[in-house]
């Protein structure tokens, strides 16, 4: 028995439920037409209200307040919109095969689900310790964050930890959000993670210093440049202690993991071209396979501004905007164009808000005020290239001063002096920007609205290959 479709998206997450917006606003299918099919047992919702909003300890998240399209102020896409707009939800449904040749996917019911067009929305996901050579992450006060029942167990592991102590491995984006959580749940958090500093991957030490001045302010305690060997657990299987490399124990009532994410391709390898960790595509998000695209963290996709460079971004926004291109290439073969995205990277931590565009290459400038006394902190960096400003990260700024800073790195403003530059600092950007825009224009990512997004998080993934690194080498020594 099985199914046919013209569209298929596969995959839950943020990029399908924007997808489907884009197809029912453009048109083009016929009620029945089109499917989503999702692992998750409810319809596509804004994942990062799951490491924001959901952890509050007061007046949290729920569903069906944060289904997509919430988070770029778009519509609300309940179950009874996909029912009203003629698109079917095939939920809880895991596929274990794709056949590209033949243009169908096999369920792990044995169902044969056809197409003739499949979006590849199939995200990421998260690292295992055990992928590292540590063992025991089935504890029951472990925990990981990537979907709704990871959020669930973690809201639930919080609350039977009130006032104890917390080890977050990693130092990325999942370790400073949930790291900002707990303190807020009061329960005492300590960071632990190989890197010299956390967001290694985007922030300089300059700025990471003033995050990490800031956290430890609220109570979170950074131990670096060390990874965990192992657990100490009681007679319940629950971790009490993480062991880490020094042989130092660090009392734990609960444990969280962000060590990184990593494309789920497997269905699709040696069948479609793969690159930078994901599956390789062209500028309208199409794959090596004329009827197959994808879209969101799984992709591969050239970024314009970086001169036709392949990227994977692991990205809310990214996400949103590559799956709506996606849909337009669908059903405008006509009109053929190349996405043109500026990478864009934020973050909203306890009162403070960061935004970054652009690439973090050449030599930075920086600019403002990094000491930690002050109560509304205004400062940032330019990546500067070849004389060219590549990338600019603020803090604080209004939107006014994020639109400048996204202005001046998507023009690629040419930079005379790097002394001069440092001590104009924001108004550099500023008064760019009210120079004549080429044409085409700015065109400026969605800026979150919703009180989710307003609690803990740093963007950027955790430093896989610097985890790698460490514990690689613990496995080849023990």
């Amino acid at each position: 028995m099985g199914r046919a479709f013209v569209y298929v998206i596969l995959g839950g997450g943020v990029a399908a439920g924007y997808a489907a917006l884009e197809f029912a606003r453009r048109g083009g299918y016929s009620r029945g037409e089109l499917c989503i099919i999702s692992e998750e047992a409810v319809a596509p919702y804004e994942r990062p209200a799951l490491s924001k909003g959901y952890l509050l300890p007061e007046g949290p998240a729920r569903l069906p307040g944060f289904h997509t399209c919430v988070g770029a102020n778009d519509e609300l896409l309940t179950t009874k919109w996909y029912k009203e707009n003629g698109i079917e939800l095939v939920l809880g449904t895991k596929v274990m095969a794709a056949d590209i040749r033949r243009k169908t996917l096999l369920t792990a019911t044995g169902e044969t689900i056809s197409y003739k067009n499949l979006i590849i929305a199939t995200g990421a996901r998260a690292l295992k310790l055990e992928e590292f050579g540590i063992s025991g992450s089935d504890a029951s006060n472990i925990c990981y964050l990537r979907n709704l029942d990871d959020a669930d167990k973690l809201v639930n592991v919080m609350r039977s930890c009130s006032g104890g102590n917390a080890v977050v491995i990693g130092g990325g984006y999942i370790g400073m959000e949930c790291a900002a959580a707990l303190v807020t749940n009061n329960i005492k958090a300590t960071m632990v993670f190989p890197e010299n500093h956390c967001m290694a991957r985007l922030f300089t030490p300059q700025i990471a210093e003033y995050y990490e001045n800031y956290y430890t302010s609220k109570g979170v305690t950074f131990i670096k440049g060390t990874v965990l060997t192992s657990f100490e657990k009681d007679s319940t299987r629950k971790v009490t202690s993480v062991i880490l490399k020094d042989g130092k124990h660090l009392p734990a009532d609960m444990v969280v993991v962000g060590i990184g994410i990593r494309a789920n391709t497997s269905l699709f390898e040696g069948q479609l071209l793969m690159d930078q960790g994901g599956i390789k595509v062209n500028g309208q998000m199409l794959t090596s396979d004329g009827s197959v695209y994808a879209v969101g963290d799984v992709a591969a996709f050239p970024i314009m501004l970086f001169d036709g460079v392949i990227r994977r971004l692991e990205h809310v926004d990214s996400a949103r905007r590559t799956a709506r291109h996606a849909v337009a290439a669908i059903l405008e073969p006509s009109k053929p164009r190349d996405i043109d995205y500026l990478p864009f990277f934020y973050s909203r931590v306890f009162t403070l808000s960061w935004q970054f565009y652009g690439n973090n290459i050449g030599e930075v400038v920086h600019f403002g005020d990094f000491t930690t006394s002050s109560p509304s902190p205004r400062f940032g960096a330019y990546w500067v290239d070849k004389s060219l400003i590549k990338g600019a990260f603020l803090e604080g700024g209004s939107r006014e001063e994020y639109e400048a800073i996204s202005n001046v790195v998507r023009r690629k403003v040419k930079v005379a002096n790097i002394a001069e530059l440092e001590k104009q600092g924001l108004m550099f950007a500023t008064q760019e920007s009210q120079k004549d825009i080429p044409d085409g224009g700015l065109v400026l990512s969605e800026k979150p609205m919703f009180v989710w997004h307003a609690t803990a998080g740093v963007i950027a993934a955790a430093s896989i290959a610097a985890i790698g690194y460490w514990y690689g080498r613990r496995r080849r020594r023990w």
